[in-house]
């Protein structure tokens, strides 16, 4: 398995792809040996010293010197860096091939193990490249891409208007929530692709949202005003241009301009601003300050150039907002089995809903910092509480629950759906497969009968009855869509 050997290669153990750590310490590296090395201290029947022996230990730190790059590289197969790394990873199993072992065993299972590690090499860099996910992710970064430039490059590029507006806002968002969802398993690469594609495209939801808030506010103050409100109205003017130019950029839209050259145009704004004589005038140092942090926030966007490349940034698993959500769910889980052993025992004084409420307080408080995938991690964790919630409070309705002489028949059709509803509940809250189980496959099929059960109720006109066989509908889809996220194995 190419990701099992290139763990092993830089020295650290296999963790189920969650995450792959090259450091360590220095003391650690001098005791690990490479492969190969290790390889000369078992065998020794043949001198270091000899041709073959030494070729391919050439071989092998050129292959050492290549790994990381391979591990780290997030692209897809146009990519000139995969062309490069493809061809020198090529050019290595073609030198070991051409090693000559004079027939001689040592030589030929050294040399059939270097040729193993470069083919892993040149398998892992193809799987990544070529994965499915990176496909969808390519995809959905195309589709933003067209998006943007329809609705806000093309038109200033021909001399128009853009067309920023809400509406533009709220599908970027859309595509930003599906990039989320995009399932990397544990891969580096993929983590980092994800991530990139995040980055960019919330940054330029960012600049749009801003543009749109911009609109709404009063004009600029009028030139006649004071002869530095000109000047700053022509900063504007600038601003507003080098705007666009950052959404190209961060689209891969701009094939002239770079981030460092519209770093430079916007430094030089904020210097004239500075250098601008406003005599003391109140309303006017507000403008400039106002234009002045516009500039700030564009300058902001500029820095994504190499995104993506500490681990700390697409590594949420080293998040601190995403330990404390992990912390919130640890908790959650300990309360959850707690209130599915009481129910089985039939005890109803275990009701930790003011615990649970406290927990929804803290997740509340957590800090996205508008990633995406914290917020979805966030998300999921309010949606797990929240079930435990309405399970409790379900179970304490029943428990109450005393109909009367004269209830409608209709009404008593609902409530009988929803004693079904609140046992497949404590099934679905307990459940910890996939979809493929047969477990799910049948709570499924379960949760969708009582759905057609509910279906079936005639309200008869009665008003209550309606109102309850529609709040029952809803509980019986928010049960359906919990038992979905458990086991979409989504990932941060």
């Amino acid at each position: 398995m190419a990701v099992r050997w290139l763990c092993s290669l830089f020295g650290k153990p296999f963790d189920g792809g969650k995450r792959m750590d090259h450091g360590g310490s220095q003391q650690q590296q001098q005791q690990q040996q490479h492969p190969m090395e290790q390889q000369y201290h078992q065998q020794q029947p043949y001198h270091p010293q000899h041709p073959a022996m030494m070729r391919l230990y050439e071989v092998q730190k050129e292959v050492a010197s290549l790994g990381p790059q391979v591990c780290h590289f997030s692209g897809l197969q146009n990519d000139r860096d995969y062309k490069r790394l493809e061809r020198d990873l090529t050019r290595l199993l073609l030198e070991v091939d051409q090693v000559d072992t004079e027939g001689k065993p040592e030589l030929q299972g050294a040399r059939k193990r270097a040729a193993q590690e470069v083919e892993g090499l040149l398998r892992y860099l193809e799987e990544n490249a070529s994965h499915p996910s990176r496909q969808a992710i390519e995809e959905l970064s195309n589709e933003a891409r067209q998006l943007v430039d329809e609705r806000v490059v093309a038109p200033q590029r021909d001399g128009g208007v853009a067309e920023i507006n809400d509406e533009l806002v709220d599908a970027l968002q859309e595509i930003i929530l599906r990039l989320t969802q995009v399932k990397t398993e544990g891969r580096v690469p993929l983590r980092k692709a994800r991530y990139r594609a995040l980055t960019r495209l919330c940054a330029v939801q960012d600049v749009i949202e801003g543009r749109t808030q911009q609109q709404t506010l009063s004009l600029p103050l009028s030139g006649d005003t004071h002869e530095a409100v000109h000047r700053i109205n022509q900063v504007m003017v600038k601003v507003s241009v080098a705007r666009s130019q950052l959404v190209a950029l961060l689209m891969g839209l701009s094939g002239r301009d770079s981030c460092a050259h519209l770093s430079r145009i916007l430094t030089e704004m904020q210097v004239e601003l500075d250098a601008l004589d406003v005599s003391g005038n109140a309303a006017i140092r507000n403008y400039r300050k106002q234009v002045v942090e516009e500039i700030n926030g564009l300058l902001k966007h500029l820095d994504l150039e190499g995104e993506g490349d500490d681990t700390r940034r697409y590594d949420l698993a080293q998040n601190n907002s995403i330990r404390e959500i992990e912390a919130v769910r640890a908790h959650v889980s300990h309360l959850r089995e707690g209130v599915l052993r009481h129910c089985v025992m039939g005890d109803l004084s275990f009701r930790p809903k003011a615990e649970l409420q406290s927990l929804l307080t803290h997740l509340d408080a957590v800090d996205t910092a508008k990633n995406p995938c914290i917020r979805e991690a966030r998300r999921r964790a309010v949606v797990e509480v929240q079930a435990i919630i309405t399970f409790l409070d379900l179970r304490e309705a029943l428990a109450r629950r005393q109909p009367g002489p004269h209830e409608h028949p209709s009404h008593r059709s609902v409530w009988l759906v929803l004693g079904s509803l609140s046992d497949l509940q404590a099934q679905v809250l307990g459940f910890d497969g996939k979809r493929a189980d047969k477990s799910y496959m049948m709570l499924e099929e379960l949760l969708t009968k009582q759905l057609l059960a509910l279906d079936a109720v005639d309200p008869q006109g009665d008003e209550m009855t309606k109102m309850a066989r529609k709040q029952a509908v809803k509980f019986a889809q928010n049960i359906l869509n919990y038992l979905d996220m458990k086991t979409d194995e989504w990932e941060y």
